[in-house]
């Protein structure tokens, strides 16, 4: 039986082959249109790792949804779309590992881009995060096509509509992300500079150093003999008493080793210059923070990448024809559940009388589990249409009685006409 490579699987619509009709695409600024990701790999660095986790676990739990907008109101379309982003979108990956992935390339590199792979009739079947070392754009009888190339050689050619391209720090270039080397760099070597000088200070501690001065005369090779047996006897892993012992022929001179290392504010100083460049604070990546630190984490980052990833979604899996009919990819948050019981039961409280919470939605937010019939809407009867809230209250109805009232006024009861002041 014939094996295929998981490469051929995910691109075996893709058109491979780069051929002479290709040009490269024309930006308006002058810029290649070429994308190199970043050279010296960031994410090796335990700080940025550690940042970006905290932004992409936490964005991996928006959950999408495929929504249809009309005339104000908004109808849930629980669709093949919705249940390939929802649960898995490839056969690799489900949808958790799909999202903290293409957050992690983002951060990374500034540029994510996902392959739509679609069947023979059109049919979206998957999605698949491309992991490039570098792209480039070309045009083709007046298409727009992105062309992949991987640390194995390989490369792949697709048409830019059949690819989701997310961007951050996006400024000069026409299409691209900038890129993290000029401003994350200077300071990743700053931090590597420093843990060397730790690592090095410490060893420089643990080693003894000094001198030899022989008080006679000795040939080169003997001098040599004698230093070399004095290091394996006093200076290996075996003189755990860290005493040597000479006789007369020679003096030990120690030398003193004066390491000079950064004191913990300066550290803290470097590794804030990190955190500032992701948006975050300690807390996040410690998991220390407080409900308002999520809720600035959360509008300051993860509400902005979900609205991102909401308009290219729902722009690359629409046509114009679809999207005008109210078809959109949304991304909601209310997996994120950060909040404290206190405040989860304030909101309750409030919400549920008005009928804007489902009892379902309810438990929900206290991470219960859904009961059955729960989907109804509960709704205090001490509100009312505010159209209607005079006729509610009587309002109306005294008014008419006062109005017959005054119509009938100077009338007998028996319909003859009253004192006329005469």
């Amino acid at each position: 039986m014939e094996k295929r490579s998981i490469f051929q699987k995910m691109f075996s619509k893709a058109d491979k082959a780069i051929t002479n009709s290709y040009t490269q695409f024309k930006l308006m600024n002058g810029y290649t249109p070429v994308f190199t990701s970043f050279g010296d790999n960031a994410y090796s660095s335990d700080i940025v790792r550690s940042t970006i986790h905290s932004i992409a676990s936490s964005a991996a739990k928006l959950k999408p949804k495929h929504v249809r907008r009309n005339s104000g109101s908004i109808a849930h379309q629980q669709s093949h779309i919705e249940r390939l982003l929802s649960v898995r979108p490839n056969a690799h990956m489900n949808a958790y590992d799909f999202y903290y992935k293409i957050i992690t390339q983002l951060y990374t590199k500034n540029n994510s881009f996902t392959l739509i792979q679609s069947d023979a009739t059109g049919n979206v079947v998957g999605f698949y995060p491309i992991n490039f070392s570098n792209v480039e754009l070309l045009e083709h009888k007046d298409e727009l096509y992105a062309r992949f190339r991987f640390s194995n050689g390989q490369m792949l050619t697709v048409h830019y509509d059949e690819v989701i391209h997310l961007r951050r720090f996006y400024n000069e270039n026409d299409m691209f992300g900038e890129s993290n080397n000029d401003a994350l760099l200077p300071t990743l070597e700053l931090i590597h500079t420093t843990n060397e000088g730790i690592i090095n200070a410490v060893k420089s501690s643990a080693f003894l150093r000094g001198l030899l001065k022989f008080t006679s005369q000795l040939r080169p090779e003997d001098m040599k003999q004698q230093r070399d047996d004095f290091v394996k006897d006093y200076m290996s892993i075996n003189n755990n008493g860290g005493i040597a012992a000479l006789d007369q022929r020679a003096d030990y001179m120690d030398l003193k080793s004066d390491p000079k290392m950064v004191d913990d504010k300066q550290m803290a100083i470097i590794e804030k210059k990190v955190y500032k460049y992701f948006n975050v604070n300690e807390n996040i990546v410690m998991s220390q923070y407080s409900e308002e630190e999520w809720a600035a984490f959360y509008e300051s980052v993860i509400e902005p990448i979900a609205i991102q990833m909401s308009l290219e979604f729902t722009s690359k899996l629409f046509t114009d024809r679809e999207k005008g009919h109210g078809n959109e990819i949304i991304f909601e948050a209310n997996r994120l559940q950060y909040a404290s019981n206190e405040s989860k039961r304030k909101i309750v409280e409030t919400l549920m009388p008005l009928g804007m919470l489902t009892i379902n939605q309810g438990l929900e937010i206290f991470n219960l589990a859904p009961i059955e019939g729960g989907e109804k809407r509960l709704m205090s009867l001490n509100y009312v249409d505010a159209d209607k809230a005079n006729e509610y209250q009587g309002v109306g109805k005294q008014k008419g009685v006062d109005e017959d009232e005054s119509s009938q006024e100077g009338t007998s009861t028996d319909g003859s006409q009253g004192d006329s002041g005469e």
